[in-house]
């Protein structure tokens, strides 16, 4: 089973199902930062306001994420996901920042690239749920970092 994190991750879910030969289902899960700092990218606690609607007892999961940055998401994921009993457990994520990791041990087995500490839009990257529709990544140019 293939599991999307809502919302940024969902182009590329859609085009790893479609690359995917294994037969497979799709679920969906939502989560949101909340605390001081959520507003920023840091947060004091991760909420689920959105939960699989399928069953992963005894089915290998991979969770496919936009960005594993802190691994703070992931790693509450991970523990949720992994009460259930899955057979397996692993991430595949298209952006990957380990040095930015505050959690070591992340079940982190597929990366896209390894981005430096840069803000993308577009495939599904939004700033301010705006270019999540442009067909592949951009940086965004801050006139600081221009």
């Amino acid at each position: 089973m293939l599991v999307g994190t809502l919302k940024a991750s969902i182009v590329f879910l859609a085009d790893l199902s479609r690359a995917t030969a294994i037969p497979h289902a799709l679920d969906f899960v939502e989560l949101a930062g909340y605390g001081p700092g959520a507003g920023t990218g840091g947060h004091a606690g991760i909420r689920l306001l959105k939960d699989l609607d399928a069953e992963i007892e005894g089915r290998d999961v991979i969770v496919v994420e936009d960005v594993v940055d802190t691994g703070l998401t992931l790693n509450y994921l991970c523990r949720t996901f992994s009460l259930r009993s899955p057979r397996s457990l692993v991430a595949a994520t298209l952006l990957d920042r380990p040095y930015r990791r505050l959690v070591d041990d992340l079940p982190v087995r597929y990366v896209g690239f390894t981005v430096p500490d840069e803000l993308f839009v577009g495939y599904g990257f939004d700033l301010g749920e705006r270019h999540r529709n442009l067909p592949d990544l951009h940086v965004v140019r801050t006139p600081a970092s221009a």
